[in-house]
């Protein structure tokens, strides 16, 4: 086997470079086996489209997966071939504990919800070493209480969790720890720590589990071959005559696998734990009531751990294994499994495979890969970071890492069923993705969380690409790049936004993300951009073919990803007959356009034939953002954006939700310096000719100061001058959106206020709630009534960032609103982005704000250093709410650890 190289700081960016010139493919094998495949759409043939139910949790262990697998410290390699996973079992459950468990959308009554904690405190871009951790339940995990409560409860209710049961009292838990260090691209050493936490000596079955994706029962053409697993046990050498000691063992056991395009694949494990083999097929028979396809099925083994059934094949043989360890850890100890997965041969994988070191060579991979992974992350730190946001920096990337999923899903295949499966219901046909059927996934892809929402979405993959440039900007660029390929891009242009809906509308922030990472990656890769532009074209114009139905440059699209945000929902039919023209819509493509703009003036200074893009998309800013005004969307009186529901009469109705639909028009904002315009001569002229010849067009490009070279620069914003001063004083009010960890999405004005207005005969209202809000639209608990979301705020921070490039220390605005001190708007953007790092952080009395009145997390040693990454957070207190594990937008805190700026900055009053 590999033996590491030489010790290295600059080791992790050498293995990206080899990764990135095809040399050697360090991101092959990678965390990339989902945590959930059960109650998704792809798994999902029902005809209503009711995938919780079609595919529980009761079935998962039990019926092989069409589309991908899942498990707990899951990896795999790229194209999920070969899986590797940790199985538990605590003596006392019913089930072995092989994935993760938690309610569907009509189990939660906040919607789904993962009940179990888990957390990912490590892992390097390469995944070179990574390490996750598990608490695990003594006592018999309260699956059915979890259920039964949750189900009681309401909207009004707090959710009910694991921790609320009791079940950790007495710290009667496990704390499993695996580390993984790489020692090849193909060759994984792996260290299973489990650690007894209770006051009582226990006994722990631990289950390393490797299996193949089952591709060979669906009765494709050419894909019929069944891979091959053996499992071997622990043989040890003879003694010799001069010894009296034990002889030791001479081959640790194995599980040997052989698959036709993988070659061997072999996972070693020390001690004697016990083979087990049974197949990745359906337990028909317990699933149906029919004959399966193999006497010894998936859920073999689980039922010979828990019941001890014949139900493993005593031949040793199948396509899923397992090593059977059973530990026996007193009181307050722990204990280790060491544990290698390496590919040992290329197809057809039949020769004898080599003895695996699991010693000294062995050890110094482990040692060597945790030194240069603290050498990297600590080479990517500002000198000023403390090491409370060191740590959180650190988990909030290695949470984006194992955010990376293997996801395959050829829809067309989906609608029409498989050969040797039962013909799909007929509706399926005009139901849920049959526009569609082009569509082909075979990736790995930055998952928002890998149980959660263990498929893509499109506008959450934006702004994970913005973090994930800042450690492996070779990988954000493919991720920015992916969804406008050609098997995901719709032919007429349409980007996909998730799988429940692919033809929902996500906010049209490719080229934002685009532009982020070409400049955090150096700003040289015009390739790069060039390959964006090209489709962001075909995507803009779907946009303004589909999306602005009355040909006016203001723009619809329904709720955009913000669930439930005006008083009723956008994605449905209007409660009368008319259009909503959206402040939001508009704004995102005030910035998509400005963004495009921006990106033509880039890839022009090197190939003039992008100038004339750069002139269109110039124009179709000055539009968009004119129409704000003239068709309403401004209201000079309130100084706000808002939504306005146009009747089929003429008539319109203003939507006065003050709301960050309102603030992102201010996201639409770029400058254009003298430079530029002397370097593309020919958009300096069509700007000359729209002030000369179209003057109602003027008061959206206007301003005009001297940058710091003394030459006249030129602000472009849908928010003109004057207008972003008086949207400021809203913004930063603490009695409206300005609270102690960020920027609320609705104003705290509603709290008294709510809006209500009268359409149709029915009353429909907005307000004020901080946490998940009592309102059932959009299908569930509304999650934009008042909560912080990281996306919106890093949105506006980056807005201010490009003020403040324009205006310099020139303009200060009152921070907070009414407190009479003044600040540069760069100023400001530092305080907002340490309210949000704050979230996260100790505070003076050691609490993060985040685990709230969460005692368990904020003051015990074993759990408070360990961070959740929530989708978003209570407007007043900062306590993390909505998919509360691992969401890759959240990680945007990383950024702004990252990139917080050296000069400390006064403390204004909060």
């Amino acid at each position: 086997m590999s033996v590491p190289h030489e010790l290295s700081h600059d080791a992790e960016r050498t293995r990206l470079a080899q990764a990135d010139a095809g040399e050697q493919a360090w991101r092959a094998w990678g965390p990339y086996l989902s945590e959930r495949a059960w109650g998704t759409v792809r798994e999902d043939y029902s005809e209503h489209g009711t995938a919780w139910d079609y595919f529980p949790h009761d079935h998962a262990r039990s019926r092989a997966y069409r589309w991908n697998e899942d498990g707990m410290a899951g990896v795999c390699d790229d194209r999920q071939t070969f899986c590797f996973a940790l199985a538990l079992w605590n003596g006392e459950d019913p089930i072995l504990k092989e994935r993760m468990f938690g309610l569907g959308g009509d189990g939660g009554n906040h919607g789904e919800d993962v009940k179990e904690y888990w957390w990912y405190e490590d892992s390097t871009p390469t995944h070179s070493f990574m390490r996750w951790r598990y608490h695990y339940p003594q006592a018999a995990f309260p699956y059915d209480d979890l259920v039964s409560v949750n189900t009681r409860r309401g909207r009004d209710d707090t959710e009910y969790e694991l921790v609320d049961t009791g079940i950790f009292d007495e710290d009667r838990y496990w704390a499993v720890t695996v580390d993984y260090a790489k020692a090849s691209p193909t060759d994984l050493c792996m260290v299973v720590t489990v650690a007894n936490r209770g006051p009582d000596q226990a006994t722990l079955h631990v289950l390393p589990s490797l299996w193949f994706r089952n591709t060979w029962a669906w009765g494709l053409p050419g894909s019929d071959r069944v891979p091959h697993l053996v499992g071997e046990p622990a043989r040890r050498g003879r003694r010799r005559a001069s010894s009296r000691g034990p002889a030791g063992p001479a081959t640790p056991a194995r599980l040997v696998g052989r698959h036709d395009t993988t070659g061997q694949v072999v996972l070693a494990g020390d001690g004697s734990p016990t083979p087990l083999l049974c197949d990745n097929e359906s337990n028909a028979e317990r699933l149906w009531g029919l004959p399966g396809r193999s006497a010894y099925p998936k859920d073999g083994i689980n039922d010979h751990v828990v019941d001890g059934a014949a139900t493993v094949n005593p031949d040793r043989e199948g396509t899923k294994g397992a090593l059977h360890y059973v530990l026996t850890v007193p009181a307050g100890e722990q204990r280790q499994i060491r544990l290698r997965l390496t590919r040992t041969g290329p197809p057809p994988g039949t020769a004898p495979p080599p003895a695996l070191d699991l010693g000294t060579g062995f050890d110094a991979v482990l040692w060597a890969r945790r030194a240069e992974a603290n050498r990297w992350f600590d080479s990517l730190l500002p000198e000023t970071t403390t090491p409370d946001e060191a740590l959180v920096a650190r988990q909030a990337i290695a949470g984006l890492m194992w955010g990376k999923q293997f996801y395959h899903f050829d829809v067309k295949r989906w609608l029409e069923g498989d050969p040797n499966s039962s013909p799909p219901p007929e509706g399926r046909r005009q139901g849920r993705n049959s526009a569609w059927w082009h569509m082909t996934s075979f990736d790995v892809i930055s998952m928002p969380d890998p149980w959660e929402y263990p498929w893509y979405a499109a506008w959450d993959l934006a702004f994970h690409c913005v973090s994930l440039a800042r450690v492996d900007p070779g990988f954000a660029k493919e991720q920015v790049l992916l969804l406008l390929r050609e098997w995901y891009l719709h032919p007429n242009g349409q980007i996909p936004a998730y799988e429940w809906a692919f033809g929902d509308v996500n906010p049209p922030v490719h080229a934002w993300a685009a532009l982020k990472v070409f400049e955090i990656d150096g700003s040289r890769d015009r390739e790069f951009l060039a390959r964006v532009m090209h489709k962001l074209m075909l995507n803009f114009t779907w946009w303004v073919n589909r999306k602005d139905t009355g040909g006016n440059n203001v723009f619809e699209g329904g709720f955009l990803g913000l669930d439930n945000v005006g008083p009723f929902d956008r994605s449905a039919a209007l409660p009368v007959a008319g259009v909503l023209e959206q402040s939001d819509a508009t704004g995102w493509m005030a910035m998509y356009a400005l963004n495009l703009l921006d990106i033509s003036i880039i890839l022009a200074e090197q190939d003039r034939t992008w100038v004339d893009t750069a002139c269109k998309f110039f124009e179709h800013f000055v539009y968009i953002a004119a129409a704000a005004y003239s068709q309403g969307l401004w209201d000079d009186e309130d100084a706000f954006f808002y939504d306005v529901l146009r009747l089929t009469d003429g008539s319109q109705v203003p939507l006065r939700v003050r709301s960050v639909v309102g603030l992102l028009p201010l996201a639409a904002t770029t400058r254009l310096t003298a430079q530029t315009l002397e370097r593309l001569p020919e958009l300096g002229a069509r700007i000359r000719w729209f002030l000369t010849n179209r003057p109602e067009y003027a008061h959206v490009m206007d301003a005009r100061r001297l940058g710091p070279d003394g030459r006249q620069q030129r602000l472009l914003s849908m928010a003109g001058a004057d207008h972003v001063v008086k949207l400021l004083a809203r913004m930063l009010d603490t009695d409206e959106f300005l609270s102690e960890y960020g920027l609320r999405t609705l104003s705290r004005a509603h709290l008294d206020k709510p809006f209500t207005v009268t359409l149709g005969g029915q009353e429909f209202g907005v307000g004020y709630e901080p946490a998940e809000s009592t309102s059932g639209l959009f299908g569930g608990n509304s999650n934009w009534r008042g909560p912080i979301w990281m996306p919106t705020n890093f949105l506006l921070i980056s807005a201010l960032r490009d003020y403040a490039a324009f205006f310099g220390d020139d303009l200060r605005v009152e921070y907070p609103t009414r407190s009479g001190v003044q600040l540069t708007l760069d100023e400001v953007a530092d305080d907002l982005s340490a309210r949000l790092i704050s979230l996260f952080t100790r505070d003076g009395w050691g609490r993060r704000p985040i685990y709230g009145a969460a005692q368990l997390f904020q003051t015990h040693p074993d759990w408070r250093d360990l961070i959740a990454f929530p989708e978003y957070f209570h407007g007043d207190n900062g306590a993390g709410l909505g998919a509360w594990h691992q969401t890759g937008w959240t990680a945007l805190v990383a950024d702004l650890i990252l990139t917080r700026r050296p000069t400390p900055r006064p403390d204004p009053p909060r």
